[in-house]
């Protein structure tokens, strides 16, 4: 074991065997420096791109529950992170180069904690929020681009593999049981939404067909009526 890898051990950092790893691949790969500082800082934006497209998809499918499970998916990625927030404040942890001063460090450095990682915590959400709405090209898309982003922030020396692995997890489980616990109230938002001036934003079809789908819609959610005898 070099000292660099005894450092690491010795610094109590669970993964830091994988860590070093990842960071020894990052020194033999300059070629690939750019593109995984590139991505793992402005990568984000594929996900709003990808958040675009699932909700256009569903949108034009006139899929209500997929519209609403689309436009969650989106909502509930801002509230992934910001649950997050308090998370990494109170796990106080330092990023990778700060306790492995030996490592390669591609990242800007940050005066941020490292766990969780905010990107790999969107990342999750989305990903797992498209396969919600039955997105699941767009899921399966997401999923590889969230798995690539987590790798390239341990890559830059951003986070540590726990970090992303942790984002990942939290993301992905806000965004499901979100939607578990608002599906119906978010549905029935779109079908009231798709009555009003901003139908537009719930469907590709005429306002009429619509209106006449919802009235459709709330006839048979409504409980038959007890006849008097």
């Amino acid at each position: 074991m070099t000292t660099a890898l005894t450092a690491a051990a010795d610094s109590g950092i669970p993964d830091s065997g994988l860590m070093n790893a990842v960071n020894d691949f990052a020194r033999a790969t300059p070629w690939l420096h750019g593109l995984m500082y590139g991505y793992a800082t402005y990568g984000i934006a594929l996900f709003a791109v990808l958040l675009v497209a699932g909700w256009w998809s569903a949108r034009r499918a006139g899929d209500p529950a997929g519209v609403a499970a689309a436009i969650w998916a989106g909502v509930g990625t801002l509230a992934a992170v910001g649950i997050n927030q308090p998370i990494v404040n109170a796990a106080h942890e330092a990023r990778p180069y700060t306790t492995m001063p030996h490592l390669l460090v591609l990242a800007d450095r940050s005066a941020d904690f490292s766990f969780p990682s905010d990107h790999a915590t969107m990342a999750g959400a989305v990903a797992a929020g498209l396969f919600v709405a039955r997105r699941r090209l767009l899921g399966w898309i997401a999923t590889v681009a969230a798995v690539a982003i987590a790798f390239a922030r341990v890559y830059i020396a951003a986070h540590y593999p726990h970090d992303v692995a942790a984002g990942l997890l939290l993301g992905a489980l806000v965004a499901v049981l979100g939607w578990l616990l608002l599906k119906r109230i978010l549905t029935r938002l779109v079908w009231r939404l798709g009555r009003t001036p901003l139908w537009f934003v719930v469907t590709s079809a005429p306002r009429e067909s619509w209106q006449t789908l919802a009235n459709g819609a709330e006839q048979a959610a409504e409980p038959p009526h007890r006849q008097e005898h």
